[in-house]
């Protein structure tokens, strides 16, 4: 919002904005919107198939038809069309893992002025925690964002030639199953923690990839990167390390490239002065609360740790992505 825009009204819209935000949650954790796929039901309907009480219910289902998530005719409610398509857990397009791990990020939030006040994270990795729901939300909710953008970045990055991709902390693999699918030539690694290795497997095999894309488990920054290979993709793992800790993987990235091997990574890009797009610089927050020294990095930031590793030719992709994302290309020289 600009400047000029702010009024008290919007001031206050702001300030109570996450009223509407823990509606959606709530009714993503309740089952809400999968029970109603089912076809339209009456609050008492729909508070004894979920175990809720009838007069919570009822409200619930009142403020997400306020929301436009539900429409309702006399005292009947049911989905609609964009609730069915991305609320609904039995559909193709389900986003709610996603949304479940932003609840889980709730109560962290909420401490903001603690974690500011002591420069210290205030709760444990998502990617890696000790909770399987949480892990499974997070591993579920970057499967569900990525299947939304990789369609978009895979068709514009010319791998022609390429025989061998690291998706390094690639989790479910999503990446490399979409380069995979665009390069019938390429062959992938995801590299990643072992609590991912189960769900990378399964999805990797959803996709009938198996035989192309395998799946290798390690912590990157602590131990090396086995094979050898001619493009590396590292989507949204530096924000989750300092600077020392994006050096130490860069290098390793580059390490396991061949001479003229490719380098991808894809961040939330703040601007150089650091105070813009509004996304990364929210994101940046987000780090702050879950890491010990994260952030979101500029484009400066970026281009000049990839050339710190040893990456040539760097550039940003012409890519219009959500959230303030951007793929950064480097290379490495050449033999001569």
């Amino acid at each position: 919002m600009e400047q000029s825009d702010w009024n008290p009204a919007a001031l206050l819209q702001l300030s109570g904005g996450y009223w509407s935000t823990c509606a959606l949650h709530a009714g993503v954790k309740l089952g809400v919107f999968t029970t109603l796929a089912e076809g339209e039901m009456s609050a008492g309907e729909l508070a004894g198939k979920i175990g809720a009480d009838v007069r919570g219910a009822a409200m619930l289902l009142n403020a997400l038809a306020a929301l436009a998530l539900l429409e309702k005719n006399g005292d009947m409610y049911r989905l609609t069309p964009f609730a069915a398509a991305y609320l609904n857990r039995t559909s193709p397009h389900y986003l709610g893992h996603i949304i479940m791990h932003h609840y889980h990020l709730m109560s962290g939030w909420a401490h903001l002025d603690e974690a500011v006040a002591s420069g210290g994270a205030l709760r444990e990795r998502m990617s890696g925690g000790s909770d399987p729901a949480i892990r499974e939300s997070f591993l579920l909710g970057m499967f569900n964002l990525a299947m939304l953008t990789a369609p978009k970045i895979v068709p514009e990055i010319n791998l022609e030639g390429r025989r061998r991709l690291l998706d390094l902390g690639g989790g479910p693999g999503t990446y490399a199953i979409h380069f995979c699918r665009h390069n019938p030539g390429l062959n992938a690694v995801v590299y990643d923690l072992p609590t991912t290795r189960a769900f990378a497997e399964q999805t990797i095999d959803s996709f009938g990839l198996g035989s192309r894309i395998s799946f290798s488990d390690g912590d990157f920054l602590h131990k090396g990167i086995e094979g050898r290979f001619d493009v590396a993709w590292l989507s949204h793992i530096l924000h989750g390390e300092g600077p020392e800790g994006c050096a130490v993987i860069l290098r390793k990235a580059m390490a396991a490239l061949e001479p003229g091997g490719m380098i991808l990574v894809q961040e939330f890009i703040l601007n150089d002065t650091l105070d813009g797009p509004l996304f990364p610089a929210l994101f940046s927050l987000n780090m702050l609360l879950g890491t010990s020294a994260g952030q979101a990095y500029s484009e400066g930031d970026l281009m000049d740790m990839l050339a710190a590793a040893g990456a040539g030719n760097l550039r940003r992709l012409p890519l219009v992505l959500p959230n303030g994302a951007g793929v950064i290309v480097g290379s490495v020289p050449a033999t001569s």
